[in-house]
């Protein structure tokens, strides 16, 4: 594939391989047959790594493409085999669906941090693919590929993404808005370098003598603030839905947990039934914004804290999925320096690693920010980064999508479905909401609301939950918006894992779900969207 087939700077790319797959499974999970293709791109700079993707071209192809975003510092190939973010267990995924999927991973190959490696961060095309080139370049690598397949251009393609992959939804729209016509956005890490920041504040405070909570101490701040906010939607039904309520209301200091006060006797440790000071010092921290002493390149001076009441920072449980949240949340080894390594699972212990973002700061500061692997990055300060700020700063205007004007995409037609968790450990839903107040300040309440939603999830997490578990057809509410005119009539989300099989009605933010008094508390119809 020549060079200016891309649009972006490369010295062109290859396919590697092309593999049919015959058709297999049932059901919802029935995939017919399909070319599975890899591919490399190639960079201008010889010492940075390649972009390496992947193209799923169906032989049932329904003339559309769909574009999967990573997650963290990604450097995992992103197939496009499976669903969308939070997507339903009773649709087929897309490729099933008949779309061309693909997906590539960002433009580097992780090391055994996974996700949390950054070491790629010293190369300077290397970082700007993972801040963004990398979604242009591998959109284009693929639209050449399906067209020489199919002998016609997709007439729809959209992108769909978590995390880092809700960031490059963002960027994708933003950027290259005629490339693309829908997005689904999940738990976007927007303004990631600015979620980093806010990461080197709380694992600063974490790292503090006595500061980081055991799992069974998790429990109890959860349980503690459980208790008091369950009621606050009107249902105790193991969900706290009116978030902001339960902010306003909830305070540590005077909790009470099983009849006890949920603060130690006097402040100091004492054992697994309360929390010191200092532990509630570390949660109050995560619960409030960051306040910097300098201007990022957006003009902004703060990253906001996180929902922290009522969120599982990895308690213990034996669902199936306590394993991911522990890892996407506090983990289990203080945060210290050296930073303590992120260890797999073995045969006889379980995976072991320091907060995710702890981790995820250790890198940014060592490769990202100072290029120096031996940098104590509990030594920097965010708030007050000294020799370190005008590089912040730069990085700030590389990796964050701070752009409020998506008049390009909305004239053509596009459309965005962005829903978050409110109990997001890893990145903050209180910044989802920002974006998005700015994106409707920017541009005009009603003209956002032509071609863009937000829903917030009560008791989600961060891409997984065990205690409620999103399913949501995104999918295709996006498809009957963009390709029939239909607005998304009211939606509804299911449970996988919490109480399976219960629904909530996904409410338009602010709204969330209150109790009507009467009916069946795991059926979304007993629910209406209330107002804050």
């Amino acid at each position: 594939m020549a060079p200016q087939t891309i649009g972006l700077p490369t010295t062109g790319a290859v396919v590697t391989s092309a593999v049919v797959v015959p058709a297999a499974g049932t059901g919802v999970a029935a995939v017919a047959e399909y070319c599975k293709v890899l591919g490399d791109i190639n960079p201008v700079d010889p010492t940075a790594p390649k972009i390496k993707f992947q193209v799923n071209l169906p032989s049932n192809w329904n003339g559309k493409a769909l574009m999967f975003g990573g997650g963290g510092y990604n450097g995992v190939l992103a197939t496009g085999l499976g669903n969308v973010p939070a997507g339903p267990t009773t649709q087929p995924a897309p490729l099933a669906r008949g779309y061309a999927t693909f997906g590539s991973d960002s433009g580097h190959q992780a090391n055994a941090n996974g996700s949390r490696d950054g070491t790629f961060g010293a190369n300077d095309e290397a970082l700007k693919n993972f801040s963004s080139d990398a979604i242009k370049k591998t959109r284009d690598a693929a639209v050449n590929i399906i067209q020489t397949r199919y002998a016609a251009r997709a007439q729809k393609t959209y992108f769909a993404g978590g995390s880092t992959g809700g960031r490059e939804a963002l960027f994708a729209v933003q950027n290259w808005p005629q490339d693309f016509d829908g997005a689904i956005v999940l738990y976007p890490a927007w303004n990631a370098a600015a979620l980093d920041l806010q990461f080197g504040r709380i694992t600063r405070e974490l790292a503090k003598p006595g500061a980081y909570p055991n799992r069974v101490k998790r429990k109890l701040m959860y349980d503690a603030s459980l208790a008091a906010c369950d009621g606050l939607d009107g249902a105790l039904d193991g969900l706290i839905s009116n978030v902001n309520a339960c902010n306003a209301t909830f305070n540590p200091m005077m909790a009470m947990v099983y009849g006890k006060p949920l603060r130690c006797d006097g402040g100091v440790e004492g054992g697994d039934n309360c929390l010191s000071d200092a532990q509630i010092a570390g949660y109050n921290v995560t619960n409030t914004a960051l306040s910097l002493n300098y201007q990022l390149a957006s003009g902004e001076t703060t990253y906001p804290g996180f929902n922290t009441w009522g969120t599982d920072f990895g308690n213990p449980g034996n669902s199936a999925l306590q394993p991911t949240v522990l890892t996407l949340s506090l983990g289990t080894d203080q945060p210290a320096n050296p930073m303590p390594a992120v260890k797999p699972a073995t045969t006889t212990t379980i995976a072991t690693s320091p907060p995710y973002g702890s981790t995820f700061w250790d890198q940014w500061v060592k490769y990202f920010v100072t290029r120096d692997a031996g940098f104590n990055s509990l030594s920097l300060d965010p708030q007050n980064p000294g020799k370190w700020q005008e590089r912040i700063v730069q990085l700030t205007a590389l990796q964050d999508t701070n752009k409020t004007d998506l008049s390009a995409f909305a004239s053509r037609g596009g459309k965005i479905l962005m829903a978050h968790g409110s109990h997001d450990a890893l990145v903050s839903t209180r910044a989802t909401q920002q974006y998005w107040q700015r994106i409707r300040t920017g541009m005009g309440a009603a003209k956002v609301d032509d071609f863009a939603r937000y829903y917030e999830i009560p008791g989600y997490g961060h891409a997984v939950s065990s205690v409620f578990n999103a399913a949501w057809d995104s999918l295709t509410t996006l498809e009957n918006w963009v390709e029939k005119g239909v607005v998304p009539p009211p939606q509804t989300v299911a449970d996988t894992a919490g109480v399976p099989g219960r629904t909530r009605p996904l409410c338009d933010y602010p709204g969330y779900p209150k109790y009507k008094g009467a009916g069946d508390l795991n059926v979304a119809g007993s629910y209406s969207c209330a107002a804050p």
